[in-house]
């Protein structure tokens, strides 16, 4: 991205910027920056706005310590939009919610980030082991029977996929999928580090 071909003066000086999270996919905020903003977030690798209010600079979280740690930036086709990838440290929104078009039962994401999310609830019961939860238990078993696991529900899923019901074939899925990011958090391996694989293979 050259930062002298957008297109400034479309707008005054100042270009909306969509922020999504890196991770999941989700649209966190919108935005506008400057030339200086701009600048100031690739140098720092702190998403940085500028305040039409206050007409300053603004570097999200710079108070609430709610900040966009920057991945990457793209131009849109006309160079007059950027979409912002970010990995946010905290909640994005001043209310509290994950991001500020979240809707009062947060289901504002791609259907496919809701696997993000259950890998993001499993490293925290491998963290902090909460009692009473199943994935602590079943990461208190260790990496053998979690592997075992695996296995059983991988069979149960082609059992379910040759004589088994659509619902019954969903269901084992499932199960299958949820016990493989165990696994996977066991060893410490990222879904991301997956999905890496499968791109590789794709020739992405």
């Amino acid at each position: 991205m050259k930062i002298e071909e957008l297109a400034w003066k479309k707008m005054n000086g100042l270009i909306p910027a969509i922020v999504q999270d890196a991770f999941d996919g989700r649209v966190l905020m919108q935005g506008f920056v400057n030339r200086d903003a701009l600048e100031a977030s690739l140098e720092t690798g702190k998403v940085t706005f500028w305040s039409r209010s206050r007409e300053e600079l603004w570097t999200k979280g710079e108070t609430s310590g709610n900040t966009l740690d920057l991945v990457d930036i793209h131009p849109d086709c006309d160079g007059d939009s950027l979409l912002i990838r970010a990995r946010p440290e905290g909640p994005t929104c001043h209310n509290g919610a994950d991001t500020c078009f979240d809707d009062e039962e947060g289901k504002v994401m791609p259907e496919l980030a809701f696997l993000a999310q259950l890998e993001s609830v499993i490293a925290q019961r491998y963290d902090h082991r909460p009692e009473g939860s199943y994935t602590t238990s079943l990461l208190d078993t260790g990496i053998k029977r979690i592997a075992q696991k695996v296995g059983e529900e991988g069979v149960e899923t082609a059992l379910a996929a040759v004589a088994g019901e659509d619902d019954e074939l969903l269901n084992e899925s499932a199960d299958l999928l949820y016990h493989l990011l165990v696994l996977l958090c066991s060893r410490q391996i990222e879904l991301g580090s997956l999905v890496d694989v499968l791109k590789s293979r794709h020739g992405v």
